[in-house]
């Protein structure tokens, strides 16, 4: 915890997930953010964002201080132990997974049903291993971002299971405890000696389907870590000392996915701040169309083929704009509407406010989104050799889109809400949604459209080198600035221009030397572009593994590894990451896990890997 603040570090949360919704776990054991039944509901425990907005406890009473946190091995269930003064206590919680039993009627799925799915639970187990140790169960939880604190009732008069409800929601509470109510708190205190086991799950499954007995819930969680288990098995992690935050990255890319419709959020969270105290705040637990090609450059990397196809499946299901270009964000169930609002009856993560849901960017312009689409396709496309039939009029309405737009100023891939500018980045990726749309044409055989295609990102290259690069040789952040853009390193990541190009190595070393702080690089100096807001960045995660990936393609391979070797050493305590670290105090800011910073840790540690065996090869 925190000396100065009520609020527990960003990087000292647990993060758990079904594939459907996620928790986030303090180190005192209390579950700070939980959204029930999807990862974008409104949330029942909103701790993160307001410290009377709902959480729930269970663990030794009258100690908040855990002996050890970690993870069990290849998954996402969360391990605990405390030491108390009477002895010692195992904590288990998890998001269960089990078999599915029929069709999923809390979060219908729009693809194939696979064999395990949420159980739609939180299940909670601990187990006194030495002594005798108190434990504390404090259920409270506040619907609707803290708006509607819960009104309790017991279950048949049943001091073993109580029901919450509020606004328009309900959960129940069972265990192996008696309960009492106080309030809007459903509590249980119990002393356990060594080897006796308690136990308590929050179900939203339908007819509240809860664990019978304490057997029941180690079961659940048995279940779960053999899905986790089976399911990293299936990933092609190489042996290499980036094992194990690739498969950290792994297991967190796949916690973040919504198993219904294949959808990634960018995000568990909502409005943690990039700026502490200030209004950098937004709402990431929806689906960005510029995330696609890294999502699928990691799952395919890691030989998750089946994860890969949901995801792509999930775009060509989306509705497109009136010119059949596509937005640049969704909702995980593909609705269009994101607007913007703000909850400022909450304090907001250390006073950081507003608190946001919804993302008002949803319909801003980015030119950027239909070259990550083509990017997508064409990389899936080559992986399963094939074309999907019902893909090609997404690929030729995103081309169609770049061709209209790629001349237009836009927000950029930062979603500035200053002014629109001709910024290198979405003229880069207007560059690469022709260059690969003529690819795809040539694999369906349409010569004409091929040759077409190709022109035009030829014309599109030629005035970015005409007009994006300064008078020094580097690649500029618009056309209207020399200021430096962490962006521009895409231009190494998507070919853009070779690794041995001047012009890419001098990009590559202005944006090294001066858009870092202590080696770890920001998106823009703040001061120097028109973003629309106030306040002052940390530096930005993915662009500081962008720079170890365009160090690897330059070839700095040394600097390549010793960048990611600092990155590693900045992870959470559990190897996550949010968006931002703000390296004066060394700590994570921004929303929290985020997908896109897993993606670019995934992508990162693929070069190094690479250019390790390639350099074996070599001997």
């Amino acid at each position: 915890m925190s000396l100065t603040s009520p609020f527990p570090p960003i990087a000292d949360y647990a993060f758990l997930s079904n594939c459907h919704t996620g928790a986030l776990v303090a180190p005192d054991g209390s579950v700070d953010w939980l959204c029930v039944p999807a990862f974008d509901s409104p949330s029942a425990f909103g701790n993160l964002l307001d410290r009377g907005a709902g959480s729930f406890r269970f663990g030794p009473y009258g100690i908040n201080v855990p002996t050890q946190r970690s993870y069990v091995p290849g998954t996402n269930v969360l391990t605990t132990t405390w030491h108390t003064p009477g002895g010692w206590l195992l904590v288990h919680d998890a998001l269960t997974m089990g078999p599915r039993t029929g069709p999923d009627r809390i979060t219908p799925h729009t693809r194939p049903p696979a064999d395990d799915d949420a159980d739609h639970m939180l299940v909670r187990l601990v187990e006194c291993l030495e002594g005798s140790v108190e434990v504390e169960l404090n259920c409270e939880p506040a619907f609707d971002y803290g708006r509607q604190p819960a009104g309790w009732s017991l279950v048949d008069d049943d001091l073993h299971a109580a029901d919450a409800t509020g606004a328009g929601q309900q959960f129940r509470l069972s265990t192996n405890m008696a309960i009492g109510l106080e309030g809007s708190s459903a509590r249980a205190r119990h002393t356990l000696a060594a080897g006796q086991k308690a136990y308590c799950a929050l179900s939203w499954a339908e007819e509240f389907a809860s664990p019978r007995d304490v057997d029941d819930a180690a079961d659940r969680i048995e279940r779960t870590v053999l899905f986790w288990r089976r399911w990293l098995a299936r990933a092609r992690i190489p042996d290499h000392p980036l094992r194990h935050p690739l498969e950290r990255s792994a297991l967190t890319i796949k916690g973040l996915t919504y198993m219904p419709t294949g959808a990634t959020v960018a995000a568990l969270t909502t409005s943690l701040p990039e700026t502490p105290g200030g209004e950098r705040n937004w709402d990431y637990r929806y689906t960005w169309m510029r995330d696609t090609t890294f999502t699928l450059q990691a799952l395919h990397f890691l030989n998750l083929d089946w994860e890969a196809d949901e995801f792509m499946q999930f775009v060509a299901d989306l509705e497109p704009n009136e010119d059949g270009g596509l937005q640049i964000m969704y909702g995980i169930d593909g609705r269009r509407d994101l607007t913007e609002s703000t909850r400022d009856d909450l304090s907001g993560y250390e006073g950081a406010r507003p608190v946001r849901i919804g993302n008002g960017a949803f319909n801003q312009r980015q030119n950027d989104v239909y070259g990550a689409v083509l990017d997508s396709l064409l990389l899936h496309t080559r992986r399963n050799q094939h074309l999907p039939r019902r893909l090609w009029p997404l690929v030729k309405a995103q081309a169609e889109s770049a061709l209209a737009s790629w001349r237009e100023p836009d927000q950029g891939i930062w979603e500035a809400r200053g002014a629109p500018q001709h910024y290198v980045s979405s003229k880069l990726m207007g560059w690469v949604a022709l260059d690969r749309a003529a690819k795809l044409a040539e694999i369906r055989g349409d010569l004409e459209l091929e040759k077409s295609w190709s022109a035009a990102a030829d014309e599109i290259r030629a005035d970015i080198l005409e007009h994006g690069v300064s008078e020094r040789g580097v690649l500029r952040q618009h056309y209207d600035t020399d200021a430096l853009d962490a962006s521009t390193l895409l231009a190494a990541i998507f070919g853009f221009l070779p690794g041995d190009d001047e012009r890419m190595r001098k990009t590559v070393d202005a944006i090294a030397t001066e858009l870092t702080e202590h080696g770890f690089v920001l998106r823009y100096v703040t001061g120097e572009t028109d973003d629309g807001l106030s306040g002052k960045e940390g530096t930005f995660l993915i662009c500081s593994f962008w720079l170890v990936s365009a160090f690897s393609i330059v070839g700095e391979g040394e600097q390549a590894a010793d960048l990611l070797e600092r990155l590693l050493r900045i992870a959470s305590p559990l190897g996550l990451y949010a968006e931002e670290f703000e390296v004066g105090r060394s700590r994570h800011l921004g929303n929290f896990p985020q997908a896109f910073s897993h993606l670019a840790l995934i992508e990162a540690g693929a070069r190094i890997i690479l250019a390790d065996r390639l350099a074996e090869l070599s001997l």
